[in-house]
C-alpha cells in the first residue's frame, strides 16, 4: 500500500477553512487548543508573559489561544484572579476617549477584554482581534471567572 501526502495547504486555504484568522499580528486560533496556564475554575485565561488568551469550559480549552496585548508600562495589566463585573459593545473610554468595541471589564479600576491592537501595548487592558473579541464577549458573562498570569 501506498501512502500519499497531503499537499501543503496555503493560507487561502487556511482562512477559507475558519482555521487561520488573518490580519496584522494574528495567529492560528484553536478550539481546544493548547491548555491555559490557569486553574479549571477560570472561564477566561490570560497569559501575560505569551501573549494569549484561553477560554475555558470546565477546565478544558474552549477557545483558543488567540493573541492579545496588554498593559504599557506603567500602566500594567494586574495579576490575580477576578470576576467579570459588566459588558458594553459599544463603550468608549471615559478616560481616553477611545472606543472599546466588546468590552468585557473585570477588574473594578476599569481593565477590560475588548477590540484593539495587536501591535500596540494598552493602558492596562487586554487587546484582541475583532473575532476574538466577539467571542469573549459573547462567552463572558457576569461573575465568570478571569485569571491574569505572569
Amino acid at each position: 500500500m501506498r501512502i500519499r501526502k497531503a499537499p501543503a495547504l496555503g493560507l487561502a486555504a487556511l482562512v477559507a477553512g475558519g482555521l487561520f484568522a488573518g490580519g496584522a499580528g494574528a495567529q492560528a486560533q484553536a478550539t481546544g487548543g493548547s491548555p491555559a496556564p490557569c486553574e479549571p475554575t477560570a472561564k477566561a485565561c490570560v497569559s501575560l508573559s505569551t501573549n494569549q488568551a484561553w477560554l475555558q469550559e470546565d477546565g478544558r480549552t474552549s477557545y483558543g489561544p488567540v493573541p492579545t496585548t496588554s498593559g504599557k508600562p506603567g500602566a500594567e495589566t494586574p495579576q490575580g484572579t477576578f470576576q467579570v463585573q459588566w459588558k458594553n459593545a459599544d463603550h468608549v473610554s471615559g478616560e481616553f476617549g477611545a472606543p472599546m468595541p466588546n468590552a468585557v471589564f473585570f477588574t473594578d479600576t476599569g481593565v477590560a477584554f475588548h477590540e484593539g491592537s495587536l501591535e500596540q501595548e494598552s493602558n492596562g487592558c487586554i487587546h484582541l482581534s475583532t473575532t476574538a473579541s466577539k467571542t469573549f464577549f459573547d462567552s463572558l458573562q457576569p461573575g465568570d471567572e478571569v485569571q491574569v498570569v505572569p
